[in-house]
């Protein structure tokens, strides 16, 4: 708490324009800092007040702290990887379960933090703001939406959390105190509720990147599931979902071609799948060392994209487009055990990429890097045709965008919220693997888990999903997980000083 509220005593706030319809809502990062007593005074710096809340989405695949290379690490299915067992020590003492209040990036708790103080400086300014008052409710709307997802993150990977509603301050920092993990929920679903009823249906291009009420909902049944609130999880997901395989109320379907949901050219950008989408670019200006944050997340382009690639990576003659790759630091190498589960699905080839074969027989070369199986995560490789094309750093400016959640989630969430039985659980089972062309198999919890690893593979929830279902200690064994410790995270240390917080269990 304290290194937030040093940080964010002045309020970063980006100056955007909202009229272009070549830059989405959500790609131009907060910069420059504004005392509070010269903000919040007219509808334009509401917008970029509320562009700064939006901004924190992008720890999902932004910065080399990010969630999803992180997350999965700690997963069955990825080690840690990278140069050496000391490249990158949070994803690595991750991996092997043994993390410390020290050896935990302390940004994955205070950058989310970031985003609840921008979302409640925001809610307590906008009633005073001279705007339009729809806009106003929309700005709340979409800053409760933004607020919730921070706290779904936070209170999944450290349990034991403060709620803050209000903006910190000076006066009341030092006396922050943990609240009940329920009582987070009870806020978290709160938000999404008030912000449903107000969030628009569909979104014109130009506003590409914002939250629309089928994310919030979507949102909102994963949370009502995580808090074991089934039957409400399943009633709103249903909704999200609509006929299995169909296109829903809002014009959602799943893509016909699993391997279209990985292609970075725009017209794969917001698809139809997407429910809430991060937004990145590779025609940013950030360079190393022009921006002091860029490592930690400020980048506005991809950088798990230049993590999970190939080490020293060359394709040499080899003419397969596929192949045409940026070389990387080999983070999030596939593990045999997920290679071996994948090997007769037909989601294989866009989630893997197997270049064993082609090593050895002199087509590529690559550093193999540490913990390296020749196994490498394909949905997010750097493709050399999608570096960047500004002034900015190759490294930090990658353009994949990365979804937060997406159709065929939702539907084996609600599969899931029903049980695992029934017609309905059984069609929307079905949908998924329908779109893959694999065959119809009985419903059951044990078949939508097993879905859930070979659809998602590679996008950060594997190891909520475990913990979820209580099967981490079992899962996880071989690599040091210590159950009742190791489904949470510590709290780091720095932010534990001079509060009244206690660390988590076992730390």
């Amino acid at each position: 708490m304290k290194t937030i509220l040093s940080k964010y005593i002045f309020i970063t706030i980006a100056v955007v324009t909202l009229g272009s319809c070549d830059e989405e809502f959500v790609t131009v990062t907060p910069k420059g800092a504004f005392q509070e007593s010269d903000y919040y005074t007219n509808e334009k710096q509401a917008t970029s007040a509320l562009v700064g809340v939006y901004d924190i989405l992008r720890k999902n695949t932004g910065g080399f702290e990010n969630i999803l290379t992180v997350m999965n690490s700690g997963s069955d299915d990825f080690y840690a990887g990278g140069a050496n067992d000391s490249d990158g020590l949070g994803h690595q003492y991750f991996s092997k379960h043994a993390l410390t209040p020290t050896y935990i990036y302390a940004s994955l708790w205070n950058d989310h933090y970031q985003g609840i103080y921008r979302a409640n400086k925001l809610l307590q300014k906008l009633p005073s703001i001279p705007m339009d008052n729809n806009l106003k409710v929309r700005y709340a709307a979409e800053s409760k939406a933004l607020r919730a997802i921070y706290y779904f993150n936070l209170v999944r990977m450290f349990k034991n959390i403060p709620l803050l509603l209000e903006p910190l301050t000076l006066d009341n920092m030092r006396t922050v105190v943990q609240a009940d993990p329920k009582a987070v929920y009870t806020q978290i679903e709160k938000d999404l509720v008030e912000a449903i009823a107000v969030l628009p249906v569909s979104l014109p291009d130009d506003e590409l990147g914002r939250i629309t009420k089928v994310g919030a909902q979507a949102m909102l049944g994963k949370v009502y599931l995580y808090d074991g609130k089934n039957t409400e999880a399943a009633a709103v997901l249903s909704e999200v979902n609509g006929t299995p395989g169909g296109t829903n109320q809002y014009g959602n379907h799943l893509l016909e071609h699993f391997e279209d949901l990985w292609k970075f050219e725009n017209e794969y950008k917001f698809n139809v799948e997407s429910l809430i989408e991060v937004s990145h670019t590779n025609n940013s200006q950030t360079q190393w060392g022009s921006d002091a944050e860029s490592f930690g997340g400020a980048a506005e382009g991809n950088v798990a994209n230049q993590m999970i690639g190939i080490r020293e990576y060359d394709k040499g003659t080899t003419t397969d487009t596929e192949l045409d790759l940026s070389p990387g630091w080999g983070f999030n190498v596939v593990t045999q055990d997920l290679y071996d589960a994948m090997q007769n699905d037909n989601r294989f080839h866009a989630t893997i990429l197997d270049l064993k074969e082609l090593k050895e027989n002199g087509a590529v070369t690559y550093d193999a890097g540490y913990q390296g199986t020749g196994y490498f995560l394909n949905k997010f490789l750097p493709r050399s045709k999608d570096r960047n094309q500004g002034p900015g750093e190759v490294d930090l400016n990658f353009q994949q965008n990365s979804y937060i959640i997406r159709l065929a989630d939702t539907y084996l969430l609600e599969a899931e919220a029903l049980g695992g039985t029934g017609t309905r659980a059984q069609a929307l089972l079905d949908a998924v693997r329908a779109r893959v062309g694999m065959p119809s198999i009985p419903v059951s919890l044990s078949a939508i888990k097993n879905e859930r690893r070979m659809e998602l593979a590679g996008e950060g929830h594997r190891f909520f999903d475990l913990v979820r279902w209580g099967d981490a200690a079992t899962k996880l064994a071989n690599r040091g997980f210590d159950a009742g410790v190791d489904e949470i995270f510590p709290i780091p240390f720095n932010e534990m000083q001079g509060t009244k917080m206690k660390q988590n269990p076992g730390y």
